[in-house]
Parts: C-alpha cells; sequence; structure tokens
C-alpha cells in the first residue's frame, strides 16, 4: 500500500465505494451506511432523516455510469441540464424541515422532483409527499425510478411548480429543490399554519441563500441561512 499506516488504509477502507458499485442489482448497504456515518460527523442528527438515507439507494436514481459516484457526497447530472443535489445539502434541508415538529410530517409538497431521489426519502419521514416537476422528461424518469420500489405515499405531478399544488393544500411542509428571486406567493399561502418551507432563493444577485419560513397564526417568520447553489426557478413546463 505505499508504506501507508495501517490505520490510514482501514480508515480510507471504511469509506472507499467498492468496485461493486457500478454491477447491476449492488447490494449497497455498506456504502450507504458510510454516507450515513459522514453526514451524522457533518452534523446531522435527526435520527429520522438518517435512516431515510440509509434506507433509499441512492445509486438507482443516477445513470449506471455514475454509480460509484452515486455516495460520494457530490452533485451529479441527470439530464436535461439538472443534477441531482448532494447528500449533505438534502440531509440539511430534509432536517431544517422537520426541525423542532412531530414526525412523520403530514402530507408535503415538494418542488422539483428531478430524479426522484429526495421524494424516496420524504417518503419516510411524512404521511403523504406530492412530488412536482416541470420537464417531463424528468418527470417520467423519476416515475420509471421510483415504479419498482412500489412506495405507496409519493405522488408524482407534472406541472408549474411556482404555482404549487392548492388540491392538495395545505401542507404541513414544503421543499424545493430550486431557487429564484423570491420565495412564490403561491407557497407561502398553500403552506399550513404551524408548517414550515425550505427553498434556496437569490436574495442577492448571482447569490443564492437557503430560506426557512415559518407559518404561525400571526404570518410569517423567515429565517436565511447558508449560501447553497441550485438550479434557477423557472415557471411553465416543458
Amino acid at each position: 500500500m505505499g508504506g501507508r499506516p495501517a490505520s490510514a488504509a482501514a480508515a480510507r477502507a471504511q469509506t472507499a465505494v467498492p468496485p461493486a458499485v457500478a454491477g447491476v442489482g449492488l447490494d449497497s448497504a455498506a456504502v450507504r451506511q458510510a454516507m450515513v456515518r459522514r453526514l451524522a460527523q457533518q452534523g446531522v442528527t435527526q435520527p429520522a432523516v438518517l435512516q431515510a438515507f440509509e434506507r433509499v439507494e441512492r445509486h438507482c436514481f443516477v445513470d449506471s455510469g455514475l454509480a460509484a459516484q452515486a455516495y460520494e457526497d457530490t452533485s451529479l447530472p441527470i439530464g436535461w441540464g439538472q443534477t441531482i443535489s448532494k447528500p449533505s445539502v438534502v440531509a440539511r434541508m430534509l432536517e431544517l424541515l422537520c426541525e423542532g415538529q412531530t414526525l412523520p410530517l403530514g402530507r408535503v409538497l415538494e418542488i422539483g422532483t428531478g430524479c426522484g431521489y429526495q421524494a424516496a426519502l420524504l417518503s419516510h419521514l411524512c404521511r403523504e409527499v406530492y412530488s412536482m416537476e416541470r420537464l417531463r422528461a424528468l418527470h417520467e424518469r423519476a416515475r420509471d425510478n421510483l415504479r419498482p420500489m412500489r412506495i405507496p405515499n409519493v405522488h408524482l405531478i407534472f406541472g408549474d411548480g411556482m404555482l404549487g399544488y392548492p388540491k392538495g393544500a395545505p401542507y404541513a411542509g414544503i421543499i424545493a429543490a430550486a431557487g429564484g428571486e423570491s420565495i412564490p406567493a403561491a407557497w407561502l399561502e398553500q403552506l399550513a399554519v404551524g408548517a414550515r418551507l425550505v427553498a434556496p432563493a437569490e436574495l442577492q444577485s448571482g447569490q443564492q441563500s437557503l430560506v426557512v419560513v415559518q407559518r404561525s397564526a400571526h404570518g410569517f417568520e423567515r429565517r436565511v441561512l447558508e449560501g447553497v447553489r441550485f438550479v434557477p426557478l423557472k415557471s411553465g413546463t416543458a
């Protein structure tokens, strides 16, 4: 091993992704557990969030050629100019959504289904997930990814996420995977009293921040947190 101390080699082995990750039918429990340990080391403390990451196989949501990178803390392309976010960013947002709330959450709205990975994670944290995607090709890809998993509480909707989904409102939580210049009014209107919204927003030109909005009987309380980088929020469908 090039003279590396045995302890260093052992530490590397704990987090290395085995070559078998690229194979079909992979039992990825070990690499998922290594990813969960890293998330915990990075500060994720909500047990339900960590358990969701351990249960959902991220490699099933990326192209087979990228499967070897599926459990690294990196974003990966999923086509049509979109990406699957870094596990640490997804975990951070899910933990913020669940913070101080009784779990499982009730009905939650996700804006930006993408490949369906976050929707699968949400299925373990919520009683019901409505997930919207504006790009039909991605909507269909998420449907194909999720179908073999037979997750009964996830409902995929093709539509303009900026408008939210009034039919399912009010929501116990709203989470978005794209950021605009502000939080759309429709999302705030569809948020239940006592519920929380987590989304990126470009509050300064060219700079996105993570925003948490809590709705109370008296109005909305907003917290602006760390800088993030998500794809831009767009209206309409394509």
